[in-house]
């Protein structure tokens, strides 16, 4: 990430060392509880695409309208985009370069799990710089899981705090996540007959090693479970979609922040997720994310 939390002015973290970042985490977190009391009305298909090609559901644009909203409300917070919108929002309604931080959203990720009652959730990345950005421009980034109960896990660069989310309070759960020296869990998206030869003999090798299959099709959920037990994600290259499906904005810079920030790491199958800047806002990536032996394991599978 921009900053390694010893005084370098890109650093922010959930404790207020950066005014703005704290309050666009106090934003996450009260929206949360409305985004949450709303998915039982929302559960109906928009006529609309986004601009990924996924059909969007009612929850979907309410999430992302109340987090533009409430978002670009916040004093110093630039502009704001999403999963679900094709460009950036400014806050001065010019389309400019004004000052301040610019935040990256998937605002319900798995929203497509609505329907079968599943987890899903909501993505955020606070970034120093115009949109899209590289990860060397995340300031911080996290996520809140709409599970049997709502939780929030964030990073400002150095360590990973998990939050008890109720009526738009926080409430600290756990204080310096790391991720289990033991990986237990692993899921990867995609259709199996679509997975590249050096792919596929990877999972094999991970399948040989007794994992435990978790895979649910909301990334928030999967991530977390990676998170809680160790383990590694992943959404691959396809033979006919070598870019995957994950959107590097959105999704790969916040969730590869949290995990590296645990002890974990990410790649695209080569380097880093963070070590990458995406020529488009919607720009896809492969995106693997978790135990750091099991994705050195990837790299050197996929080398």
């Amino acid at each position: 990430m921009g900053g390694n939390g010893d005084g370098d002015d890109r650093t922010a973290d959930a404790a207020g060392t950066d005014d703005t970042v704290e309050a666009v985490v106090d934003v996450v977190a009260d929206t949360a509880a409305d985004v949450r009391g709303a998915l039982a009305e929302r559960r109906s298909y928009e006529a609309a695409e986004n601009p990924s090609g996924d059909r969007q559901l009612a929850a979907d644009v309410y999430a992302d309208r109340l987090l533009e909203e409430r978002l670009l409300g916040v004093e110093g917070v630039a502009g704001y985009a999403s999963e679900e919108r094709e460009g950036v929002v400014t806050a001065d309604g010019d389309g400019g370069g004004s000052g301040g931080v610019y935040v990256a959203c998937d605002p319900l990720d798995g929203s497509s799990n609505l329907r079968s009652n599943n987890g899903m959730g909501t993505i955020v990345g606070v970034y120093d710089d115009s949109l899209p950005a590289g990860g060397d421009a995340l300031l911080a980034a996290g996520y809140v899981l709409y599970g049997p109960i709502t939780t929030m896990v964030w990073t400002g660069g150095e360590t990973v705090t998990e939050y008890l989310l109720e009526d738009g309070d926080r409430e600290v759960l756990t204080e310096d996540v790391t991720l289990p020296a033991e990986p237990t869990v692993y899921g990867f998206g995609g259709r199996a007959p679509d997975w590249p030869a050096d792919f596929a003999a990877f999972v094999e090798a991970v399948e040989a090693d007794r994992l435990k299959l978790r895979y649910g099709g909301a990334m928030v959920a999967d991530v977390n479970q990676v998170l809680t037990y160790g383990g590694l994600f992943g959404y691959p290259m396809l033979t006919d979609a070598p870019e995957g499906k994950l959107r590097l904005q959105f999704e790969g810079h916040p969730m590869a922040a949290v995990l590296e920030a645990a002890g974990g790491a990410s790649s695209d199958g080569g380097e880093s997720l963070l070590a990458k800047t995406p020529a488009e806002l919607h720009e896809r990536s492969p995106v693997f994310v978790g135990s750091e032996g099991l994705v050195g394991r990837l790299e050197a599978a996929l080398s």
